[in-house]
């Protein structure tokens, strides 16, 4: 599978963006789609993910309550809607296909997209 991440861009401080994660490839309903982001001089860190079927989701926890993952298995596509962003947010985000498994560590995902950038201005 393909992934092909979109949305990243600049933002003030409390604002709201929305990722997209779009895959290529029939098997899109049989992956566990994660989001990770790096920041620059940092490690890279989980952020989110959501089951195969869309029923199970899990959150960093600095991101509880603020982002929302999701899936439309019909148009191979996860997204990331984040609000209340602060600058602490700013980062590289990639989206990343683990088969046939929902899972925080990113070196259980096969498959990653290019990474899309969020800035958030104080």
């Amino acid at each position: 599978v393909q992934l092909q991440a979109f949305g990243g861009g600049l933002v003030q401080a409390g604002g709201s963006l929305r990722l997209s994660c779009v895959a290529s490839g029939r098997t899109f309903s049989s992956y566990g789609i994660g989001w990770f982001r790096q920041a620059p001089g940092k490690e890279r860190e989980f952020v989110a993910v959501i089951s195969s079927s869309g029923d199970s989701t899990l959150y960093e926890d600095s991101v509880k309550g603020r982002f929302t993952i999701s899936r439309d298995n019909a148009k191979n596509t996860v997204y990331l809607q984040m609000n209340r962003l602060k600058p602490e947010d700013t980062a590289v985000y990639y989206c990343a296909a683990a088969w046939n498994r929902m899972s925080s560590m990113w070196y259980t995902h096969d498959y990653w997209g290019q990474g899309t950038e969020v800035t958030v201005s104080s």
